[in-house]
């Protein structure tokens, strides 16, 4: 196979993004909004009726959303009646929030961050986050989250990993290429990896002293996607985001060459879907 010389851009290790400001954070996902939208799985119904039912939600709960996207869970909370204020950062991910909760009466969106959002105390029987708890300021997070819940109120987190292959097609097909091409770029983590992520971001809250009782579920999740959309599914995600334009091109050839020429249209993945629901103290 003859390679392409290209520059490399190597990623800050750790939680880097948590270093991005307000307006970088709520820029970040705009020009893959569209593709966030039709490519990023949603969250199983029975994991969210779960989340729910833990959190003793009657009919009638209203739901403070950090960072509801493009309305991947939002949509899924309102088909079940509830009140939701949803902040959202990000002005593309808005525009395609407002059409697709353009059924529901009962959400209102509001277009900013968590961190400039003007808190609302003591207002909310829950708080949800799906997938986006993680890029709140670590200083802000847990304490605005309790102070806009009501007494006694939870936090609901949930989880969806990116959607992957197995382990030995990546090995045997694909990491040659990320060797190649985005050698800092992990293409495949055990799903044991992120249980012990998830779970620590978990920790992290109750370790604040501002909640209490966690409980977590999890479930594996299995999916079809045609082999473009997988690669589409990809540019959503921001380890590929903040490398080099020209770098993520020649990657995604290279990935999508490969996978086509093994699997045809279409390709099985896997991912882990979880809940975490916590009570305020």
């Amino acid at each position: 196979m003859k390679y392409k010389t290209i520059m490399l851009h190597r990623l800050p290790k750790n939680n880097w993004y948590q270093d991005l400001n307000l307006e970088q954070k709520s820029k970040w996902y705009g020009q893959i909004a569209d593709a966030y939208n039709r490519t990023r799985p949603r969250y199983p119904k029975n994991l969210v009726k779960r989340a729910v039912e833990i959190a003793q939600l009657s009919t009638d709960a209203k739901i403070l959303e950090i960072g509801s996207a493009t309305g991947t869970a939002t949509t899924t909370f309102a088909e079940l009646g509830f009140s939701l204020v949803c902040v959202e950062p990000n002005a593309e991910f808005c525009q395609i929030l407002v059409k697709n909760c353009a059924p529901y009466e009962k959400v209102k969106i509001i277009n900013t961050t968590f961190e400039e959002w003007e808190l609302e105390k003591n207002q909310f029987d829950a708080v949800l986050a799906a997938t986006s708890f993680h890029w709140i300021s670590s200083e802000v997070a847990s304490l605005k989250t309790a102070e806009a819940l009501k007494t006694d109120g939870y936090l609901i987190l949930l989880w969806n990993t990116p959607p992957q292959p197995t382990q030995e097609i990546y090995q045997k097909l694909l990491d040659p290429i990320y060797q190649t091409y985005a050698p800092d770029i992990k293409g495949y983590e055990a799903i044991a990896t992120h249980q012990k992520n998830i779970s620590g971001l978990g920790n992290k809250v109750t370790d604040s002293g501002k909640f209490q009782n966690l409980v977590s579920e999890e479930l594996i999740c299995e999916v079809t996607y045609k082999v473009d959309d997988y690669i589409a599914l990809l540019s959503t995600l921001s380890p590929y985001i903040a490398i080099y334009s020209e770098q993520r091109q020649t990657l995604f050839a290279n990935l999508t060459t490969s996978l086509h020429n093994y699997y045809g249209d279409t390709i099985n993945l896997s991912y882990l879907s979880a809940l975490q629901v916590t009570q305020k103290v």
